[in-house]
């Protein structure tokens, strides 16, 4: 049976778990949300752990704490930040709009440790110097969030661009059909196909660089509303230095700690880019799967590894599985995305009060991106078959090859031919040596399908 202990507040006491190195504010929280059983993220839960580290820090260089007490919170942090006690920050995601559960949360455990260690370091006054959850919160969601897509989503896409490098290299010279209205049109390469995915995700990695540098400016200073308030005028540029150093990525202070308080639009903004990430992947999933479509009555133009059987009843089904996994992920963060748009507009006045989701939606989204590119990347784009032979058969019954032809005989006798190509199943290139008055020769050089996919005329 679980053995409690009783711990006071402000409100009064509480019975807290023997075992557990939290205090009343945090088991409060935890009895008042019961909502989802998921906590915040561990990467954000060590972000707020690097906050005050970082605070107590620059709290002792202004000589407003103790070398033993600075001390003591930073060994603390040290060991929660190497992992250790990972099951003592249990409130839930869905809490207070200001996150102060979880602020409170890692005060209070910060405190059990440094008292295992003889060190009476209170929670408010000593780890919360100079801080408020108001101001707290917000910074560990930059942080947090900068973090991750340095550490985990931008290595994912580079390594995704680089698998489509080597199979663009490789497929450069195969002819394909290619689509628009997922009708047949003029021939590309497979090469000029995957170089548009790779191209679009180099884009996406641009467009986190620059919303990363927005997060890089950091409210931490502005404590309850944005004035600094019980900090003193130093702590911000002290704070920074000492973050820097910590994490080793170039933050700074937020000229203005109201912006990134009373409001979230450099989250919001990552969290566009995000759904911009999600989008290139369902452009690329949904291209696969088409293109591994068959494999008898689909285009059939590549085969994607067998990954797993596809059916409990139909023997021999294999399916796209990593692009449908993909398609998924894409729609899961559109979703948050959303989520995180209306959480950014609840900024009321001095304080945004959705806090945690938007901190908890940006880590979500970003894990699940990184993960989604590594499949895709690993297990659908390096071993897809190309099946040769059906693209060339299809490339050569394409009447609308005939479209080389307009600037010699003109757009209304190239489209006769085309359609009388369709109409009676025979060669293109046959109809129009009938009817062109061109040679076979000049027709062959007109309608050489991998001349044509390097444009201009012939």
């Amino acid at each position: 049976m679980t053995e409690f202990r009783t711990e006071k507040d402000s409100l009064g006491e509480v019975r807290v778990p023997d075992s557990a190195l939290w205090g009343a504010q945090t088991q409060r929280a935890v009895d008042n949300f019961p909502v989802s059983g998921q906590p915040m993220p561990p990467e954000f839960i060590a972000s707020v752990v690097q906050v005050k580290r970082a605070a107590a820090q620059a709290n002792a260089s202004l000589g407003l704490l103790e070398p033993e007490l600075r001390d003591a919170i930073c060994d603390a942090c040290d060991r929660l930040l190497k992992g250790e006690h990972a099951d003592q920050f249990p409130v839930d995601r869905y809490q207070t709009g200001s996150g102060t559960s979880t602020n409170m949360n890692v005060n209070e455990v910060i405190s059990a440790l440094a008292r295992e260690q003889g060190v009476e370091v209170n929670p408010n006054d000593h780890v919360n110097m100079s801080q408020s959850s108001n101001d707290v919160i917000p910074t560990a969601i930059h942080v947090s969030a900068v973090l991750a897509v340095k550490s985990r989503l931008l290595p994912a896409l580079s390594h995704l661009r680089g698998v489509i490098y080597g199979r663009e290299a490789e497929l450069s010279g195969q002819v394909k059909t290619g689509r628009t209205h997922l009708m047949d049109a003029m021939p590309v390469t497979l090469g000029q196909e995957l170089r548009t995915w790779r191209e679009q995700v180099a884009a996406t990695e641009l467009r986190l660089e620059r919303a990363m540098e927005d997060l890089a400016a950091l409210p931490q200073g502005g404590t309850a509303v944005g004035t600094g308030v019980n900090a003193a005028s130093e702590f911000a540029g002290q704070f920074v230095k000492f973050l820097k150093q910590n994490t080793g990525y170039p933050f700074r202070s937020l000229e203005h700690k109201f912006l990134g308080q009373s409001a979230v639009d450099a989250p919001v903004a990552l969290s566009a880019q995000f759904r911009g990430v999600a989008v290139v992947f369902t452009k690329i999933a949904n291209d696969l799967r088409w293109m591994n479509s068959g494999p008898i009555h689909g285009l059939a133009e590549i085969s994607l590894p067998a990954l797993q059987p596809g059916s409990s009843i139909m023997p021999g089904k294999v399916n796209p599985v990593i692009p449908e996994s993909v398609a998924m992920v894409s729609a899961q963060v559109t979703g948050l995305d959303a989520a995180v748009a209306m959480a950014g507009q609840s900024g009321n006045f001095q304080l945004n009060v959705m806090l945690p989701l938007v901190g908890a939606n940006l880590l979500d989204m970003c894990g699940l991106l990184a993960n989604a590119s590594n499949l895709l990347a690993d297990k659908a784009l390096q071993g897809f078959t190309v099946n040769t032979e059906n693209l060339n058969a299809g490339v050569g019954r394409n009447p609308v090859l005939v479209t080389a032809l307009n600037p010699e005989i003109g757009y209304a006798l190239a489209a006769d031919i085309a359609k009388e190509a369709y109409r009676s199943g025979r060669s293109v290139i046959d109809v129009a040596e009938e009817r062109s008055g061109l040679s076979r020769k000049r027709l062959e050089e007109l309608m050489d399908p991998l001349k044509l996919t390097r444009g201009g005329l012939t």
